[in-house]
């Protein structure tokens, strides 16, 4: 057993002999119970519980059923086909996955995309975050039998996948974000789209308050309920609204800034009780510093190129014609076959659900030799095995969906 694991077993033993069980020796008189993969309830995943009575002795979440090996494809794949991939597992966090794989390569050419792409992948990133929380709010809300939670969430992340769509020109997945720059300029009315969209959802967190977040039920479903303690919230490895909701005040758009987060003024919300109710408040509280975020990222956004000077060289008469009309970056076909120096170079960033690590070996050929990536639901998915165990069967559910796991994330 390596040492790690030790740390691990250690850990277990502490936050399960904490809870008072009942249960005088484990297997005596338990029943494992098996929830999904294909279960509503557990996503692309299975859970398996073992409980005596309705009191969950133990949780071991058996995930892998959506297991892409994006990792190994992009390494017989060459660098630009590898950015449509990486955005796959997060489904609506994107551009945060793809702003990592992208500074990876950058930094292996060497090349730094001009301040005012900067600013825009950061806006479309902020847009995620908050269409992805309201995601994750949503499938919280049914998971509790809130229907009206699902419905608004859902709704009002339409709002959000539109001004994604204005920009990119696409609902879901972008490929918006390329090596030194952007694909395209926004468009003129979307300063005054995206206005309206923060105002409605200002007025709308407020009904959220009223209906979700003070409601006497849902308090009662999720405080005191799936508790993080700090220290163990730091042993674990946790990341992300997670570890911020144990108090635990560390987000790589602070720590590590990159794209604009340096040039740009927002707080990172904490939390200390590390329940289910401050996981839930702490996303919250972010979607309102996303609003400050793209506002003051409008406001200061500077004008000129969206793509590296060294890249627009590349292009022929036609190509330079449609950018300098449209915006538009049409790549140069000698980026098929583009071909970083050698060397190595890691990249992480802020996504919704927590942090993302790139790590890029490059030999000099037009794939990668080894790309290595680490999303926030792999790191955070442990939290199944050690939050759960002690609470009741009913009480899986409003932790599972506190904790914003999202299988494919974690699978890649």
């Amino acid at each position: 057993m390596v040492a790690g694991s030790i740390a691990i077993e250690e850990i277990s033993k502490e936050l399960i002999q904490s809870r008072d069980l009942g249960v005088t020796e484990e297997g005596e008189r338990l029943i494992e119970l098996q929830i999904g993969p294909t279960h509503p309830g557990s996503g692309h995943m299975r859970i398996r519980v073992w409980v005596d009575g309705d009191i969950i002795v133990r949780c071991d979440p058996d995930i892998g059923f959506v297991f892409r090996t994006i990792e190994k494809l992009s390494e017989n794949r060459i660098y630009m086909k590898t950015i449509p991939l990486v955005e796959r597992p997060s489904l609506l966090d994107t551009t945060p996955m793809t702003i990592g794989y992208v500074n990876a390569i950058e930094k292996l050419m060497g090349i730094e995309p001009p301040p005012r792409a900067k600013y825009l992948r950061t806006i479309l990133a902020e847009i995620t975050r908050i269409a992805s929380h309201l995601y994750g709010i949503g499938i919280l809300a049914i998971f509790l039998g809130h229907s009206t939670g699902f419905m608004w969430g859902f709704g009002d992340r339409e709002l959000f996948v539109e001004l994604a769509n204005q920009l990119s020109g696409a609902r879901i997945t972008y490929a918006y974000v390329i090596p030194g720059g952007v694909r395209r300029d926004m468009p003129q009315s979307f300063p005054d789209n995206v206005e309206k969209a923060l105002r409605y959802m200002e007025r709308r967190l407020k009904d959220w308050y009223k209906i979700f977040l003070n409601n006497p039920v849902i308090e009662d479903r999720l405080r005191e309920v799936g508790i993080l303690r700090k220290n163990d919230a730091v042993k674990l490895g946790i990341t992300g609204p997670n570890l911020r909701a144990s108090g635990v005040d560390f987000d790589v758009r602070v720590a590590d800034p990159y794209e604009a987060y340096d040039e740009l003024e927002f707080m990172v919300p904490v939390a200390e009780e590390g329940d289910a109710y401050a996981r839930t408040l702490v996303r919250f509280e972010e979607i309102k510093q996303s609003i400050n975020i793209i506002r003051d990222a409008l406001r200061k956004m500077p004008s000129g190129d969206i793509i590296h000077p060294q890249i627009a060289r590349m292009f022929n008469p036609l190509m330079k014609k449609i950018y300098e009309e449209t915006r538009r970056v049409k790549f140069p076909g000698i980026f098929a076959s583009l071909k970083p120096p050698k060397g190595e170079a890691t990249a992480r960033v802020e996504a919704g659900r927590g942090e993302a690590l790139f790590h890029i070996v490059s030999d000099g050929s037009p794939r990668p030799y080894r790309f290595r990536w680490t999303t926030p639901s792999y790191r955070n998915v442990i939290l199944f095995k050690y939050l759960i165990p002690g609470h009741r069967l009913a009480d899986l559910p409003a932790i599972y969906g506190s904790l914003d796991y999202f299988p494919p994330e974690a699978d890649r």
